[in-house]
């Protein structure tokens, strides 16, 4: 077995896993949802296989018993208990373990390990005494709910050098109902040019079963790629006998009937079979979407990275080279560079849903274990976010929600004193703004105690006792290292850490956290983060002749104004378009003398709702940066947020426009 095929079990069980998590999720609020219990089984029945074929019998074994036990709830002979439950959640987390470590030579994996078969066993024992729940859409053998398929299967010649026996796909799709199956050779080559281990191959089927299509896509899970595969429904009910008394004679054949074939014979046609054209998988929606490994997005976005300065540098030269071939060279090539960056920056966009199952296990179990009842909801979770963005959010999210349930829900007695609902609401809402990404993460708990916070922060020495602090500064102190307002350490939170780091891994990906809390209303934490880490399009300015790169998604418009008009008002106002605006000289700001323009640039951003100019001395004109990180010298610089190369080898700095406007009106303030 090649490492290349395991990695690719590795992370279909993992999908698997996530989305037996999902049905689970939705079975405990319905545990009659007939839907989510077939989903478990599938999945379960996937995943037992998968696992069997690729040596992980510890999981092979637990998920074959657990299996039995969803096959019988979801027949009738069993219901759906919180037990159950219970004990596939405890089993799924365990799955996860056995992910690296199929063998069992941990040794708590083994004793879990034994623990939870022990428990699955004893359910599947007491399954006679549950009440059966009322059956699903599966009917006995003729019934009317039964459908008669075709499925034309033609495997890829280099199959059984992947480990694929095609043998088995066809007896997994017969077991599923009553069938008949046609095999055909497909491009035979003479005697001496025979491989043995080529695939000439292919098989019709045609199935009758209860079961939904899906049961039948699931056949071809590990297989979509190395074969030709087609399913659609042939007829209602069975068809099989009728079928199998036209075709009782043949055996095997050079080339496929095809559906229409079949159709024919079914309805009695004496006329030659017409055999169809198949259509590949992708003609049937399997193979719309690729795995590609987070490596190998990484290396294609450095790649793009590496040919956007390439394309930059050539756009320069041909600037100065009146070649007009080059230019429309020069031009195309920008034109394709642009298409390839967006399409590879696509690419490594994540949906924040992918959290959605965590973040809703960590709720179902914290509310257990804090004795609180929670409702947590969802909003705009299709929301996508850079990959490398996601990765490093991951663990603030959840340290914020484990926040949100242990310090900001309070216990059903508590909420009811206070004339609220039982019941806590914890939210995550997610939308675009701009460039930017907004996620919300927030409760209607009892808000944050500022009184209390205040308290501590004197305790601990952070803050002078003397020291007069608003409600916005009192907040912010939550994010001070060390500083915690629970009254005893749990597993939940208590131990002085967290917060701090919060702050300090969102800052290290561009993002910015703020709080808006009020009492006994709850608390929101709003998070704002860049689209991605890597590229961004921006605008080129100079002053003097030091270069920058503005973002463009921030500008909002540019005015050209005499320096010494920008010299000589008073307290930086000027009006633009009939309206005063506040401005930043920032050649002053940063102390630039040389190389002063009769002429200056303004170029209005929105900051907290309101324009706000910035000068430069020139623009240059819209450039696409690739960002890179700064270096120790720049750590305390946080109105650069990166730097880049451009196409005559010179660095220039990215402004972050939000974070420089604050600091500057501090600067001034003071």
């Amino acid at each position: 077995m090649t490492d290349k095929l395991l990695d690719i079990f590795l992370a279909e069980a993992q999908d698997l896993i996530v989305e037996i998590e999902k049905a689970l999720l939705l079975l405990e609020q319905d545990e009659r949802d007939q839907h989510a219990i077939s989903a478990v089984f599938r999945a379960m029945h996937t995943l037992k296989g998968s696992s069997g074929m690729f040596g992980f019998e510890s999981v092979s074994a637990i998920t074959h018993h657990l299996e039995n036990i969803y096959q019988d709830i979801r027949d009738g002979a069993a219901e759906m208990t919180a037990p159950v439950l219970e004990v596939t959640f405890k089993t799924l987390d365990h799955l996860r373990a056995l992910m690296s470590d199929p063998h069992l030579a941990d040794s708590s994996n083994r004793e879990n390990h034994a623990t939870l078969l022990t428990a699955i066993l004893d359910h599947q024992q007491k399954k006679d005494s549950a009440q059966p729940l009322t059956k699903n859409s599966m009917s006995a053998p003729g019934g009317h709910d039964e459908h008669t398929y075709y499925v034309y299967l033609l495997p890829h010649d280099h199959v059984i050098k992947n480990g694929t026996n095609v043998l088995y796909l066809v007896d997994d799709l017969l077991a599923l109902g009553q069938g008949l199956s046609f095999p055909f050779f497909h491009k035979l080559p003479e005697l001496h040019a025979l491989a043995p281990d080529a695939s000439h191959m292919g098989f019709e089927v045609i199935l009758c079963t209860a079961k939904p299509e899906q049961d039948i896509q699931e056949v071809f899970l590990f297989v979509d790629t190395d074969c030709d595969i087609t399913i659609a429904r042939l007829a209602e009910g069975n068809k099989i006998a009728a079928l199998h008394k036209k075709q009782s004679n043949q055996t095997h054949r050079s080339s496929p009937i095809g559906i229409e074939g079949f159709r024919s014979l079914l309805a009695g046609n004496k006329r030659e079979r017409v055999a169809e054209k198949v259509k590949s998988v992708s003609g049937n929606g399997y193979a719309n979407s690729v795995r590609v490994s987070g490596e190998r997005l990484d290396d294609l976005m450095n790649l793009v990275s590496e040919l956007v300065t390439t394309q930059a540098r050539l756009s320069l030269f041909s600037n100065h080279n009146a070649s007009p071939e080059l230019a429309i060279i020069s031009e195309h090539i920008e034109k394709i560079t642009r298409r390839l960056r967006d399409n590879a920056f696509t690419m490594s966009l994540v949906p924040l849903e992918n959290l959605v199952v965590r973040f809703q296990r960590l709720v179902n179990d914290l509310s257990k274990e804090l004795n609180k009842e929670i409702v947590f909801k969802t909003e705009g979770t299709d929301t996508e976010i850079d990959k490398s963005i996601i990765e490093k959010l991951t663990d603030p999210l959840l340290h914020l929600l484990r926040n949100s349930i242990d310090h900001g829900i309070e216990t059903p007695a508590e909420r009811i004193a206070k004339g609220k609902p039982a019941k806590g609401t914890v939210h995550v809402r997610s939308h675009y703004s701009g460039a930017h990404v907004v996620i919300e993460i927030g409760d209607d708990g009892a808000g944050l105690d500022l009184e209390r916070i205040r308290e501590k922060a004197v305790a601990k020495g952070l803050i002078d006792g003397r020291t007069h602090l608003e409600d916005a500064e009192l907040v912010q102190l939550i994010f001070l290292p060390g500083l915690s307002t629970a009254e005893k350490i749990t597993g939940v939170s208590g131990r002085g850490v967290g917060m701090d780091v919060v702050k300090r891994n969102i800052s290290d990906i561009r993002g910015e956290i703020d709080v808006v809390t009020k009492k006994d209303k709850g608390t929101t934490f709003i998070i704002t983060l860049p689209l991605t880490l890597s590229i961004l399009d921006g605008l080129l300015v100079k002053i003097g002749d030091t270069d920058f790169i503005l973002p463009l998604t921030a500008v909002a418009k540019c005015y050209e104004v005499e320096t010494a008009q920008l010299e000589s008002t008073y307290n930086q106002w000027m009006n633009f378009d009939g309206k005063r605006i506040p401005f930043f000289h920032l050649r002053n700001d940063f102390g630039i003398t040389d190389h002063k323009p009769q002429h200056s640039q303004v170029i209005t951003v929105t900051h907290n709702g309101a324009p706000v100019g910035l000068a430069f001395d020139k623009i240059e004109g819209e450039y696409q940066a690739v960002l890179k990180p700064l270096g120790e010298f720049y750590r305390g610089q946080h109105e650069f947020s990166g730097a880049t190369i451009l196409g005559n080898g010179h660095v220039a700095l990215v402004l972050d426009p939000h974070k420089l406007i604050t600091k500057l009106n501090t600067l001034h303030k003071n």
